[in-house]
């Protein structure tokens, strides 16, 4: 697994090479806004057993928190 910060070209980039988007927000703050296409697994309820039922582990995964403050 590599850990990084990306800018916005670098994720438009990995998006369009078939990777995950995953926004951590509890799901009431996910339904305000969220980028298009995102997915909601908040952090608070994320486990590996979760992760690995709901992502595809073949597809990197870009995780992103918004504050919205």
């Amino acid at each position: 697994m590599v850990v990084r910060p990306i800018d916005t070209a670098g994720l438009r980039g990995l998006l369009e090479r078939g990777a995950q988007l995953v926004e951590v927000l509890p799901a009431a703050e996910f339904e305000e806004e969220h980028l298009p296409g995102a997915r909601n697994l908040p952090l608070e309820d994320l486990t590996r057993e979760r992760a690995l039922a709901e992502l595809d582990v073949d597809r990197p995964v870009v995780a992103y928190c918004f504050d919205y403050q």
